[in-house]
């Protein structure tokens, strides 16, 4: 029977002596070189350093509009048409490729409160302060006719958003109720409420499409089924949600934009816990929308800026600000992946990279080469601590600096005083709520 055992020599790593040197056992293999790993840590922090250097991530800003930017609509087939709507009730139609304005349509006496665009592309859904639904033809009116909606229905109460169906000729409005709109007709399909008051914004999923949720003033995101014309059920937060976006790869989830200053992702099949709690904003959050892939997603926020989160990381990865730039109201990710739009209360549009040190333009396959190796070598090394404390600095405007600080001292407090509390009364009468749970009120079915 043979046994195979490992034999060493202790001629190769004993010393003779105390006083000779430790023998070290070397590879002479050129391939492998001795300092391997801090030739790419060095690598790795010259690739983080440079990242900050050229993260210029303003591209551009499209002025035009007389009063505050309301809404925003992206094109579902052309990548380079976007539409925004206006306090002033107009809308324009712009080209992000010439970055200038094609059309403008004075579309609604008052704000215009929403809009949205037909899934083909061939028309877009306004509605505005005047109580009208209006659909408009993509192209502009012939020679010398007039600018004219293809349809008007005139409705009872003030509209405060829209959005329509991915697949059919259907779309959604809401105000005081959910109302289901067949294009061709001009009364609702069906009307849906549940509780009393005015909803804000109403949004079909992509995925499931006969699926849509809703925020109320009254705290309430509401999730409603079309095809049996009822809600579903209803999770009550602390404050009041401002607007939700669905997640266009995972058909139940939504992050929801609230005025506690936090985003908060839901599964919608377990609502009485958040999958995440989003916190950087140092104001109420005015808007969210996904990236197509649905790994990350942009929120627009009343503190003037506009972050960046990926969907399963509670910290944004990127914030964007400039001196002139005002309450940020809507924001939009482009359906390429690569820009960001944002609609302000000083009347313009800005353009941004979603990336902001990516390099525009055609690459060389040496500069696809070294991109893809130096991005290797910053997940390698993104633990490292300088590397790590380089790769998260942001400037940050004077005001939003002051108020983190001021509301990490405030966080502070509250868990002083919490454990202050749990510390000094019975075991177990005082319960520890988890950060997650603690903004939800209740989940009703």
């Amino acid at each position: 029977m043979k046994v195979k055992m490992l034999s060493r020599n202790p001629d190769n790593y004993v010393r003779e002596t105390k006083f000779d040197l430790q023998r070290v056992p070397r590879n002479y293999d050129p391939a492998l070189h001795p300092f391997e790993v801090p030739r790419e840590y060095v690598r790795a922090l010259n690739a983080t350093k440079l990242e900050r250097v050229f993260a210029k991530p303003f591209l551009a800003s499209l002025d035009g509009h007389r009063d505050g930017v309301n809404c925003l609509a992206k094109h579902p087939k052309n990548l380079a048409t976007v539409l925004s709507g206006a306090c002033d009730g107009e809308v324009r139609i712009w080209n992000l490729t010439q970055r200038k304005c094609i059309r403008t349509i004075q579309a609604h006496e008052g704000f215009v409160r929403g809009i949205c665009t037909r899934f083909c592309g061939t028309s877009f859904f306004t509605v505005g302060d005047d109580k009208t639904v209006k659909q408009w033809k993509m192209d502009g009116p012939g020679y010398g006719e007039e600018e004219e909606p293809l349809h008007t229905i005139l409705g009872k109460t003030v509209y405060t958003g829209i959005d329509h169906h991915w697949k059919e000729a259907v779309f959604a409005t809401c105000g005081q109720q959910v109302d289901i709109w067949d294009e061709q007709r001009t009364n609702p399909i069906c009307s849906m409420t549940w509780g009393f008051d005015s909803i804000s914004s109403v949004k079909f999923n992509p995925i499931e499409t006969f699926l849509l949720g809703s925020c109320a003033s009254d705290r309430n995101i509401v999730l409603y089924d079309m095809r049996q014309a009822t809600p579903l059920k209803k999770v009550i937060l602390n404050m009041r949600t401002n607007t939700i976006c669905w997640n266009p790869m995972e058909a139940f989830i939504f992050t929801a934009a609230n005025e506690d200053y936090n985003l908060y992702t839901f599964d919608m099949r377990a609502l009485d816990t958040p999958v995440m709690v989003h916190m950087d904003h140092v104001s109420a959050v005015l808007d969210v929308d996904y990236s197509p892939t649905g790994k990350e997603f942009v929120s627009a926020s009343f503190d003037k800026s506009v972050r960046i989160f990926p969907v399963d990381k509670s910290r944004s990865r990127e914030v964007y600000h400039t001196k002139r730039m005002q309450h940020v109201i809507c924001v939009k990710w482009t359906s390429d992946s690569k820009y960001i739009m944002c609609g302000s209360d000083e009347m313009n549009i800005r353009l941004w990279k979603a990336n902001a040190s990516e390099k525009l333009g055609v690459l060389t396959s040496r500069e696809k080469a070294a991109k893809d190796y130096n991005q290797k070598l910053k997940e390698k090394f993104q633990h490292h601590p300088h590397i790590k404390r380089i790769a998260r600095h942001r400037h940050l405007p004077k005001s939003i600096y002051s108020q983190i600080q001021e509301q990490r001292i405030m966080k502070e407090a509250r868990r002083r005083k919490e454990v202050n509390r749990i510390k000094h009364s019975k075991p177990g009468s005082v319960p520890v709520v988890s950060e997650k749970k603690k903004h939800i009120v209740a989940v009703v079915k």
